[in-house]
């Protein structure tokens, strides 16, 4: 918890000025858990159909590395495309905006009343933050963006989201491959069957990701990990029993 000598400290004239200068903070949070669930989750499944179908020790290295970085490179490509989709969207949808300003200006500012008049804003009010908003035309239509398409003014960087996704997806998907790894290298380390230390590892994976998530939005550790450790439990065990289920196929 922020105390009250922090919150003031950081709302000195000097304060919010260079808060603001420096423009809005995208936070990649989502994008590295993303990435992380997903790299547990399907190396985690790559290992468990390859162990139930009884392949050695390297073989289940060879599959599980081979998916992480094809997999890991696939999930971070994808991501700087669907980020530079949502930025190309909204690049067209801001040439249209500035294209119906000049073109409509009358009928752009009704939007604007109607859209804060919607918020409760009424009379001289309304007016003067209409008038005020209309008179720059980039906060104009930035306000549009906002309002009527339910965007923001800016966008995150596709590069850092598509690195934040493929770092968190080599992380926490090679966690379930370091047991079979010690096993190639030193056999008979492992007590035990491997894949039951893989899927321990696995599990901390899941838990130790919610609380890093923890961290950044300031809930609780133990609320947050269990979270992500059900969710992203309950996923690496259907992997579990699909690959188990089909495991016989690799005799046929």
């Amino acid at each position: 918890m922020t105390s009250r000598h922090d919150l003031e400290a950081s709302h000195t004239p000097a304060a919010i000025r260079a808060r603001l200068h420096g423009g809005p903070d995208h936070s990649y949070l989502r994008d590295f858990v993303y990435g992380a669930i997903d790299g547990a989750v399907t190396t985690f499944a790559v290992v468990a159909g390859a162990t139930g179908a009884n392949l050695s020790a390297g073989l289940v290295l060879v599959f599980g590395v081979a998916n992480l970085f094809a997999d890991g490179f696939s999930m971070a490509v994808s991501n700087y495309l669907g980020t530079r989709a949502e930025e190309q969207r909204r690049n067209r949808l801001r040439a249209e905006e500035h294209a119906h300003v000049h073109a409509i200006p009358d009928g752009e500012r009704k939007e604007v009343r109607q859209i804060f008049a919607a918020k409760g804003l009424t009379g001289r009010a309304l007016e003067e933050i209409v008038e005020a908003i209309t008179s720059d035309e980039g906060v104009w239509v930035d306000t549009m963006l906002r309002e009527e398409h339910g965007l923001p003014s800016d966008s995150q960087s596709a590069t850092r989201a598509a690195v934040s996704t493929f770092v968190a997806f080599m992380l926490a998907g090679a966690v379930p491959l370091i047991v079979f790894v010690v096993d190639l290298v030193v056999p008979g380390a492992i007590p035990g069957d491997a894949i039951w230390w893989s899927a321990g590892m696995t599990a901390v994976t899941f838990f130790g990701t919610g609380v890093v998530k923890a961290r950044v939005v300031d809930e609780s550790p133990w609320s947050s990990g269990l979270e992500t450790l059900a969710l992203g439990g309950g996923a690496a065990l259907l992997a579990y029993a699909i690959g188990w289920l089909l495991s016989g196929l690799a005799t046929v």
